[in-house]
């Protein structure tokens, strides 16, 4: 089992950032990579970004490419979601996940083995 536990969501005006952390902890070892998802109201649940924890390749969502960097400290066993020149379209909650290999569809949530309890982020206009 692996334990997800996010950090760092809030409000903040159009322009601004936030940074969100995800610990992990539990069988962290097992886990082949990391990811971040959202859910706006009314909107499906959609892919964010993914970093591997071995060599820490990264991939993106276009509408975040360029704003967004994910990142990890495997020491700590936490990734990190900067976020930069937010948008009110970037407002949904935003959920830490965990897969246990590279199968499946990495923009997929149904890929993702671990979910944590997801944090809100609110962006003013």
């Amino acid at each position: 089992q692996v334990q997800l536990v996010e950090s760092g969501g809030g409000l903040v005006q159009a322009g601004g950032s936030l940074r969100l952390s995800c610990a992990a902890s539990g069988r962290t070892s097992s886990s082949y990579a990391m990811g971040w998802f959202r859910k706006a109201p009314g909107k499906e649940r959609e892919f964010v970004a993914d970093i591997r924890w071995s060599g820490g390749s990264t991939r993106y969502a276009d509408s975040v490419k360029g704003r967004f960097t994910i990142s990890r400290d495997n020491r700590k066993n936490t990734v990190y979601l900067q976020m930069n020149s937010l948008v009110p379209e970037d407002t949904a909650v935003y959920y830490c996940t965990a897969r246990l290999d590279s199968s499946g569809s990495y923009y997929r949530g149904i890929t993702y083995d671990y979910w944590g309890q997801g944090t809100q982020v609110t962006v003013s206009s």
